[in-house]
């Protein structure tokens, strides 16, 4: 496994992370790009169902929000964020295949060095370990190279596929944040789940590889 930041760049970002193999396959992280917008939105007009119950509720229409067209528009801040140290986007790939993103956001520096961490995979890679490998190499980064002490994920009581996933990670629950996000039409209760670089001192990559739940290609 290995990573690179390119000089002269806000640290970790750009940066592309892995491989890692686990039983569904080779996953890799990296920042987004152009030409990932068909790809990106097969997977988010086809997955609607099973994507727009979690996500915060956003203005307009699925189809058109997640159209090809759209892409550009967010890749576009998604960029922008990246650069200015605010954001550290990534997408998801699994055997070279976009399967969904992982984004660390609201990036506070100085006595706080926090963020937060949410992702997301189509249904294509929602078993077999790409989210827990995906969210590992992100989280080892944000320790490592991005220089981040704390992480923060949020997630509905009833979303038990994310809820798996940070267990898995070792992410201790903090308590639960009352109607914090407009979510499917409502405000809903989300749990809130943090690690800090104490928590995991040897990285939570080579703890899924020690349990062999991974293996470095």
């Amino acid at each position: 496994m290995s990573w690179s930041v390119p000089q002269g760049r806000h640290p970790g970002w750009p940066a592309r992370l892995g491989p890692l193999r686990v039983p569904a396959g080779v996953v890799e992280v990296r920042a987004p790009k152009l030409f990932d917008a068909t790809a990106w939105s097969r997977v988010r007009r086809r997955d609607r169902l099973h994507l727009e119950s979690w996500e915060p509720t956003v203005p307009g229409n699925w189809n058109d929000n997640n159209a090809t067209l759209a892409w550009p528009g967010q890749w576009s801040t998604l960029r922008g964020l990246g650069r200015r140290g605010m954001s550290l986007p990534f997408v998801i790939l699994v055997d070279g295949e976009f399967a969904g993103q992982v984004t660390v956001g609201n990036v506070v520096r100085g006595a706080l060095c926090s963020a937060w961490i949410g992702y997301w995979v189509g249904t294509h890679a929602t078993a077999g370990g790409v989210a827990t490998a995906a969210v590992a190499l992100v989280v080892d980064h944000c320790f490592g190279a991005a220089g981040l002490h704390r992480l923060e994920a949020t997630v509905r009581p009833e979303n038990q596929p994310s809820l798996r996933v940070l267990g898995k990670l070792g992410f201790r629950e903090e308590g639960v944040f009352r109607r914090y996000l407009d979510v499917a039409g409502g405000w809903r209760d989300h749990v809130c789940f943090a690690l800090t670089t104490e928590d995991v001192p040897n990285g939570l990559v080579a703890g899924l590889v020690a349990g062999g739940r991974a293996e470095l290609v």
